[in-house]
């Protein structure tokens, strides 16, 4: 699991560069198998005020800006999410963000959608705060709610 975080980190720290996004391959569960196609094709062409990049490595995956924030389609449970767990609900979709990157100004946020599916996790580096997290909220809704499934809600 490390070496996998490690190349999702240097993934990004290039795409910082310029040029294309290379987002390293991750398990994508069945859902998003049959949904995320869709998806990527419907997402926005700018996320937190900026244009969308094109990406290399996973079809399952999108970015905008520089440095990237990376969206990846299909992935599974969030670590730290349980039923009790606190919810961000913009515009009706709910969104799991670890508290200690909430309060955390510094540092880079992940979103990930629950209580929908496929699941879609966001990547948002502190550069973006502190709009940058609601911000991708609001530019993501409409795909999100056009290409996923609800599963329940947040309380």
């Amino acid at each position: 699991m490390a070496g996998v975080s490690l190349l999702v980190v240097l993934g990004l720290l290039l795409a910082g560069c310029g040029g294309d996004v290379s987002v390293s391959r991750f398990a994508v569960t069945s859902a998003g198998h049959d949904r995320c196609p869709a998806l990527i094709k419907a997402l926005p062409g700018h996320v937190a005020d900026q244009p969308r990049r094109r990406t290399t490595g996973s079809a399952f995956a999108a970015a905008w800006g520089d440095p990237a924030i990376v969206l990846r389609c299909g992935v599974g449970h969030p670590s730290g999410f349980t039923a009790s767990a606190t919810c961000l609900t913009t515009n009706g979709v709910d969104w799991f963000v670890p508290a200690a990157q909430i309060d955390d100004l510094g540092a880079g946020v992940v979103l990930t959608l629950v209580k929908r599916t496929p699941r879609i996790e966001v990547r948002i580096p502190a550069h973006y705060r502190p709009q940058g997290p609601s911000d991708a909220m609001v530019d993501l809704t409409g795909a999100v709610r056009a290409h996923t499934r609800v599963t329940g809600h947040c309380h």
